[in-house]
């Protein structure tokens, strides 16, 4: 008999908006084979929508935009950049693609899937600043499983 699926709880930060668009931007996601961290803290301080990285180690940063406000506000999408290979802005259905940047990825999502209206630029992360990526990737996935199925082993653990 198999174990129930461990299931993450909304954290509260995201809109309704904002959580469709991630939950049809990570289906996409896993469609094209990379695997995705949603609220991924980067070395810079900031946070990421949601991380990503394929089999061969691309990294790639989408920015979630729930309305045109939040994106006429919100401009710390432009340090992303520095902590991925690729730069994708995730929007719903009505947002009015025009306004977003031309040097930036666009997926369009809903709660069920995600389409790509535009391929991100490539732009290669220096070697130093992938490893330590990868390594801040892959700690942060496995402290999350980890605080699933045991929250009390994680008490003073630095993810």
């Amino acid at each position: 008999m198999s174990e129930p699926a461990l299931v993450l709880p909304p954290d509260g930060r995201q809109s309704e908006t904002a959580r469709a668009i991630q939950r049809g931007a990570m289906r996409y996601l896993a469609a094209r084979g990379l695997v995705g961290v949603p609220e991924f803290s980067l070395a810079s301080g900031r946070r990421a929508d949601i991380a990503a990285i394929d089999l061969r180690g691309e990294v790639w940063v989408v920015e979630i935009k729930s309305s045109v406000i939040d994106f006429r506000t919100d401009h710390k999408w432009t340090d992303y950049r520095l902590h991925c290979d690729r730069l994708f802005f995730a929007v719903g259905p009505d947002f009015p693609l025009d306004i977003l940047p031309e040097d930036a990825g666009i997926i369009v999502a809903d709660p069920f899937g995600a389409g790509l209206i535009r391929e991100a630029p490539h732009h290669p992360m220096p070697g130093a600043t992938r490893k330590a990526l990868t390594l801040r990737f892959a700690r942060a996935a496995a402290g999350r499983l980890m605080g699933l199925m045991d929250p009390e082993a994680l008490r003073g653990i630095e993810l």
